[in-house]
């Protein structure tokens, strides 16, 4: 599961900003200014950024600097009430990924967050993480603490290509061009199988499910924990 650094001097904004993101199955932590920011993140690991411009003791510019000086290539998503040309330009030159501006909307924020995070998954290591579970696609391992799973190629393919969009459906068409090529003469009976196959092989993994859209196709979803 993604952890995500909150960075927001307005208490019900940032109450709001975190009660959306874990609806969103995000672990969240907060900050009220770059200063308690860069303490969280000493001692945590943060996948993603969500931030404020106007804060007191250091604000989201200063924070965004302090961050790509020191090398860190977290996403960092400003939001915040400054709508002028020239604090967009500074943001992103600074290194911000994305910006917007309030009031906003709250599931376009979510959808903001997932496409940062799958970005950066896509940039840097290629594993999926979730809770103790890891799909690392360099490796084409799946493993959860010292256990690893045996999952042939196209189980492991299917796997991450669902585990990739948590919550979007895709159709066993979809799937099959995606997996098996365009060209293939696998028919949806091959998915359904192999789907099967995963499930039985990763039965005692409860950081996710496999969810049969019946006539349709698949999804994924992450699973509350605690």
């Amino acid at each position: 599961m993604f952890n995500i650094l909150v960075v927001e001097d307005d208490k019900n904004l940032r109450k709001l900003i975190v009660t959306y993101l874990k609806r969103g199955h995000y672990n969240t932590y907060e900050a009220i200014n770059g200063v308690e920011a860069l303490d969280v993140l000493d001692k945590n690991y943060i996948d993603l950024i969500v931030s404020d411009l106007m804060m007191p003791e250091m604000d989201g510019f200063e924070l965004i600097k302090e961050l790509r000086t020191s090398k860190y290539k977290i996403p960092i998503l400003i939001v915040t009430a400054k709508s002028d040309i020239q604090d967009k330009k500074q943001g992103f030159l600074l290194g911000a990924d994305d910006y917007m501006v309030k009031p906003i909307n709250m599931e376009e924020m979510l959808l903001r967050v997932q496409v940062l995070l799958r970005r950066s998954q896509s940039a840097n290591e290629k594993k999926i993480r979730i809770g103790d579970f890891v799909l690392d696609y360099n490796q084409m391992s799946a493993t959860k603490k010292e256990k690893t799973y045996s999952l042939a190629h196209k189980e492991f393919l299917l796997l991450y290509k669902l585990l990739s969009s948590p919550d979007t459906i895709f159709t066993r068409q979809e799937l099959i061009e995606e997996i098996w090529g365009l060209d293939s003469e696998s028919d949806y009976r091959t998915v359904d199988v192999h789907i099967k196959r995963i499930r039985k092989k990763l039965e005692n993994v409860d950081e996710f499910e496999i969810v049969t859209i019946h006539g349709v196709g698949y999804k994924s979803i992450i699973c509350k924990r605690g």
